[in-house]
């Protein structure tokens, strides 16, 4: 408009003639004298668009567009397929931006694909949260891996709670509430759902579910209502939705490489604790200070923690391991044939014998896989030294020990034989019992070094290590004291 207005202001306030204004503009002289008649220049909108190569074509693509109504909606023309159609049997000789820019017109015509239009809302504080898994990848242990991330999400404040997990199992869905309500410092009275399987028995009509009835005492002792989406409605829980694809993208890029789930999980919420400082578009505050005005709304915790752990049944098997959800935990092999009971968690396995705790491991999901710990076979393994090489649990335990084992056992096998020098050294993986596994490998260099061919070495060297140390202090005045007078026990020998 500054141009239009210098037209106008020097023409009929300087008088300026309209050669000159359009040789100082550089507009045309008709441009200059419609700005002189009043009417600010523009482009104007067709009233129709020509379409000159493509126009003998859109009866056809009208009537393909028509067929899709009645087609499901993910196997519907997309503007490319229309143009290689058109290519393939109508030898269309036009461009496929022309195509795209007739076939979105059309659809917008005849009612198709549509972008429905959004009520906005303003949700109540400390009312309702929304609740979703997404899917990501991480390294975790040295191995890439796919993972689920559990997100929770405040309708009101925007603050959000992640979590990572090897599945979407029942325990890690349970197990992911309880940490967001710690998170959380509280229950939010409503929780929304797309609808899982986790929590879903069956889908009926309109907004019925049968709900699974672990997910209902779940619910029940927490005292809050689950709302459940419609089918293929994503939008009903938009909030969350992108939550998924914002923690993906900021928190797990790049692609974290940890040791364990519990490094992943305590780095992705201290990255949650930041975003309070984040202010969303269109707030004045910032996710924190929404988060307080509605924290005193929320449920207050229960007194008692929600038990998340199932009690099963087992046996100990010939392996000396006891099969638990398709895998295989070991025990001690002096309960082989007993009956065991086992505590499933979400993230431990921990098998007792008459209420006492016989082993203890971390849970692996998947099938057929073995979890062993090698001290439940070192006394097995005592008796059947010759198995020792092949033991599976060894095996996988020499993946990780120290290079210094290695050079023991083959020292032990040169000054006592193959089969005594195996005992030898089982009796030195023995010692992790009592000390540490770091404690045992100083020894072990240390035994190295002074030549020590022997498990008794090698402890003794432990016990020396770990015995407190006397310390001894300076007698104060010892030079005062007299010095004894020999000669007297010279008298007394004579007297004999």
């Amino acid at each position: 408009m500054d141009q239009y207005e210098f037209i106008r202001t020097a023409h009929r306030v300087y008088d300026t003639n309209i050669s000159k204004l359009s040789r100082i503009t550089g507009h045309s002289r008709n441009t200059v004298k419609k700005a002189l008649r009043g009417e600010p220049w523009g482009y104007r909108e067709r009233t129709k668009q020509p379409f000159p190569v493509l126009g003998p074509y859109l009866e056809t693509i009208d009537s393909w567009l028509k067929a899709d109504r009645d087609v499901p909606k993910k196997q519907r023309h997309t503007a490319r397929r229309i143009y290689n159609r058109l290519v393939e049997e109508y030898d269309y000789p036009g461009g496929e931006s022309t195509v795209r820019r007739y076939v979105s017109m059309a659809k917008i015509k005849l009612g198709l694909d549509r972008p429905g239009a959004f009520i906005p809302c303003d949700p109540e504080a400390g009312f309702e949260a929304e609740v979703d898994w997404g899917t990501a990848t991480a390294v975790i242990g040295g191995m890439r891996q796919t993972i689920k991330i559990f997100c929770m999400r405040s309708r009101y404040s925007g603050k959000h709670f992640v979590r990572a997990y090897p599945c979407e199992r029942q325990q890690a869905f349970f197990d992911a509430h309880l940490h967001g309500f710690q998170f959380f410092g509280g229950v939010f009275p409503v929780l929304i759902y797309d609808n899982l399987t986790t929590a879903i028995r069956k889908v009926l009509q309109g907004r019925n579910r049968i709900e699974q009835e672990s997910f209902v005492k779940f619910r029940a002792y927490h005292n809050f209502e689950a709302r459940f989406t419609n089918p293929a409605a994503g939008n009903e829980k938009g909030g969350v939705e992108g939550l998924v694809g914002f923690s993906r993208r900021n928190y797990l890029v790049p692609i974290p490489e940890v040791e364990s789930f519990e490094e992943l999980n305590s780095k992705l919420l201290e990255q949650c604790r930041s975003y309070g400082r984040h202010t969303i578009s269109g707030r004045e505050h910032t996710v924190e200070q929404l988060f307080t005005m509605e924290k005193d709304q929320l449920l207050s915790l229960p007194e008692h923690v929600f038990s998340n752990q199932l009690s099963l049944s087992g046996k100990v098997d010939k392996f000396g391991t006891v099969i638990v959800d398709k895998n295989r935990y070991s025990v001690p092999t002096n309960y082989t044939g007993l009956d065991v009971n086992v505590l499933l968690g979400v993230d431990r396995v921990k098998i007792y014998l008459k209420n006492k705790l016989v082993a203890s491991h971390e849970r692996v999901y998947g099938n057929n896989k073995w979890q062993l710990d090698p001290d439940h076979y070192l006394d097995l393994l005592q008796k059947r030294p010759m198995a020792f090489a092949g033991a599976r649990p060894i095996r996988q335990w020499r993946v990780t020990w120290p290079i210094c084992y290695e050079s023991l056992l083959e020292r032990f096998q040169q000054s006592q034989g193959g089969t005594r020098g195996i005992k030898d050294f089982i009796t030195v993986l023995m010692l992790h019992r009592k000390y540490k596994p770091l404690e045992v490998e100083a020894a072990v260099e240390l035994a190295l070094e002074q030549g020590i061919s022997s498990s008794e070495g090698v402890r003794h060297l432990l016990v020396y290590a770990n015995e407190p140390r006397v310390e001894t202090i300076p007698l104060e005045g010892w030079s005062s004291i007299p010095t004894a007078d020999i000669h007297e026990y010279d008298q007394l020998r004579g007297m004999q």
